[in-house]
């Protein structure tokens, strides 16, 4: 589908195209303390007060958000490739799926940031090692990403690279530790930021990441 048009600044997508082979189901659907992975990575863009929609759904997730549809699935580059497609917003932010602890301060600051740089796309890094998502993306950028899914160039931080050299913007990497010790962004619990990326993709990765959920759950009421 095609989103309407609008004079949105930013748009809110979630990647939710991936095959989920080591899960044993979709991990749209999969439950996580009570709820599917799907609404729990709507929650934390709408709490960053985007618009969201789904990109790349391969189950039928149109009571969670619009979707929009892949017709060349390959991977979360042509996820994102397929979303700018539809949506005339100036910057796209994509999460995947499968972060259902990431905190809704961080897409608000890597926002902010990317009004103020300008950045073809921005994004973290932890201890030194840069995270491919979530990413804050220029519709500029849009054109030179899809040329890097034609050329068969999926991945994404390539993709993002090869683009901010193209447009002579920058590629902006944030070090997500100095974010937190500055006091820019928090998770409302206290969750450590490395806890933030820890990727939902098999049955015992659900398992831990629940732990930790439970717990900074526990201490969200405790206060």
């Amino acid at each position: 589908m095609r989103l309407p048009q609008s004079d949105l600044e930013a748009a809110g997508f979630v990647l939710a195209g991936g095959l989920s082979s080591r899960m044993g189901q979709d991990k749209a659907l999969t439950p996580f303390a009570g709820e599917p992975l799907i609404v729990h990575a709507l929650e934390v863009l709408w709490g960053a007060g985007l618009s969201v929609a789904i990109a790349g759904a391969r189950s039928a997730l149109e009571s969670f958000a619009p979707v929009i549809e892949d017709s060349d699935p390959r991977g979360p580059l042509s996820g994102i490739c397929a979303a700018m497609g539809a949506s005339s917003a100036r910057r796209a932010v994509f999460l995947p799926v499968d972060l259902p602890l990431l905190p809704s301060s961080l897409i608000g600051y890597l926002l902010w940031h990317a009004g103020i740089t300008e950045a073809a796309a921005t994004l973290v890094s932890v201890n030194g090692f840069p995270q491919t998502f979530p990413v804050v993306i220029d519709r500029a950028a849009a054109p030179l990403l899809d040329e890097e899914l034609q050329a068969g160039h999926l991945r994404c931080l390539s993709a993002f690279q090869t683009a901010a050299m193209s447009l002579g913007k920058p590629l902006s990497i944030l070090p997500v530790e100095s974010l937190v010790q500055s006091g820019k962004i928090a998770d409302p619990a206290g969750l450590p930021a490395v806890c933030w990326f820890m990727n939902v993709n098999a049955p015992d990765e659900l398992r831990r990441a629940e732990t930790f959920y439970r717990a900074s759950s526990r201490k969200l009421v405790a206060r």
